[in-house]
């Protein structure tokens, strides 16, 4: 070995894997790469991630990316068409709508449900979760107790008698689905804290003088986060089909914006005749939910910690 082989400097892999970093951000930063090829490695979970990554674009290009107005049909020539007639790719609907299009727009309401279900639900099951395993005694048996009377109850039934009491309506739908969905993280996030609060790490931050509320906002809960990712991102196609069950009833998105259950309920008049009229959104609903299921096994693998030991 010459000199400067033994001067060269690292290559961009070999600083990320370096079991010696010298920095808290090349230490993230391997562990991000360490988890990004367990990821990478599994074919599904790429493909799912792909099918998150087209959704998101053709929400971000709607406008760009329809070719007809979502909104506005032409009853008079267009109504009913099979896929590929006059122009339109997927057919039309029986108010003469493209169905690309009403595809298209749809993809935003899906994502907007989604993200803010997530956004609501989550933070509520970790915060409850974490300060039930932590605190323990009487303040567990509360809160663990309020978390089984939501549990005890079919996500959908529950859904349906909360948009019942608010009224039909998107932003309706997505509270009354939060509502029903942190129960699930909140169980993970107890039985993540119960593991960690008697750890050698958890005693030596309390000997050291931390409070109670930030032992568990600045210690535990981000111990618990991964495990609530791959929780919440599995969950995602439950919440799709959930809001699509909401608009096929009639008590989620109303006519006429172009939620996809609301198509699957508008077309089931015709199933037997002109099938692609619910057929596709059913279609778009099975190809979005299959990607979020793909990317949250993937996740499973790639964070799990037994994996990333091997």
């Amino acid at each position: 070995m010459t000199a400067n082989d033994m001067t060269a400097k690292p290559t961009l892999r070999q600083w990320l894997l370096s079991d010696r970093p010298q920095s808290r951000r090349q230490a993230r930063l391997g562990r991000l790469y360490v988890i990004w090829r367990q990821f990478s490695a599994n074919r599904l979970a790429v493909l799912g991630l792909g099918i998150i990554i087209a959704l998101l674009l053709v929400a971000v290009f709607a406008d760009v990316l329809a070719p007809h107005s979502p909104i506005q049909g032409d009853l008079r020539g267009a109504r009913l068409l099979p896929p590929g007639s006059g122009g339109y790719l997927l057919g039309t609907d029986d108010q003469g709508r493209d169905i690309l299009s009403r595809l298209i727009h749809g993809s935003r309401l899906t994502l907007f449900v989604v993200v803010l279900v997530a956004i609501i639900a989550a933070p509520i099951g970790l915060i409850v979760g974490t300060v039930s395993g932590y605190a323990g005694g009487w303040v567990d048996g509360v809160l663990m107790r309020t978390t089984d009377i939501f549990l005890a109850f079919p996500k959908l039934v529950l859904a349906l008698a909360l948009v019942a009491a608010l009224g039909p309506g998107i932003e309706n739908a997505v509270l009354a689905i939060a509502i029903t969905s942190w129960p699930p993280y909140a169980r993970i996030a107890r039985a993540e804290t119960m593991t960690f609060r008697n750890s050698d790490y958890i005693s030596a931050v309390r000997l050291m003088g931390a409070s109670p509320m930030r032992i568990v906002f600045f210690h535990i809960m981000p111990l618990c986060i991964s495990s609530l990712i791959v929780r919440v991102t599995l969950d995602m196609a439950g919440i799709i089909l959930t809001a699509a069950g909401l608009g096929f009833l009639g008590l989620g998105a109303q006519p006429p914006l172009p939620e996809w259950g609301a198509m699957i309920a508008s077309g089931r008049r015709f199933i037997l005749d002109q099938w692609w009229v619910a057929g596709m959104p059913g279609f778009a609903i099975l190809v979005v939910s299959l990607g979020f299921n793909l990317l949250g096994d993937g996740l499973r693998d790639a964070l799990d910690p037994k994996e990333a030991g091997q």
